[in-house]
């Protein structure tokens, strides 16, 4: 039995759905030579959805139930997340500062992050450079991250 309730197909890779009742709780990224599910339920059908609808418009507000589950501090993070706009990253300090808190546990709290793309920690970077992704700082979690910012850069500079 696999690990996802779908495996989705995604420009840069795949992505391993779980969910909980109807709600989402998990959106791992996975290497695109996964074969992606080729019949989905109801609940993955509408996540695929969301998803296509948010890679032709990175500012698409997700409408499907999803369930964050972390510690109070992390889901207070993970709201302010949700308020970045798409195309316009923030830093770990000014998010910090905004919060009242450190940067480095702002990161703790991004990395910590099960649903990547719907709470968008992508957005969030080091004052210097890019900063980590996913507790990595180098390989395929900065390519993933580097593409999201990007997709929605180009898509932000076209409107």
């Amino acid at each position: 039995m696999s690990a996802y309730d779908a495996i989705l197909s995604a420009p840069i890779c795949r992505l391993g759905a779980r969910f909980t009742g109807d709600a989402l709780t998990r959106l791992d990224f996975l290497t695109a030579d996964i074969p992606a599910s080729t019949r989905l339920d109801a609940r993955a059908r509408q996540l695929a959805g969301e998803l296509d609808a948010y890679w032709d418009n990175p500012a698409h507000p997700f409408d499907l139930l999803f369930l964050p589950t972390g510690t109070p501090f992390q889901l207070r993070v993970w709201r302010a997340l949700v308020a970045i706009p798409a195309g316009q990253p923030t830093t770990y300090g000014a998010l910090a500062k905004q919060l009242g808190t450190a940067a480095r546990a702002v990161g703790q709290a991004c990395g910590s992050n099960l649903l990547p793309i719907l709470i968008p920690c992508h957005r969030v970077v080091a004052a210097d450079g890019l900063g980590g992704f996913m507790h990595s700082s180098s390989g395929t979690p900065l390519d993933v991250k580097t593409w999201l910012l990007n997709h929605e850069q180009r898509a932000q500079s076209q409107s």
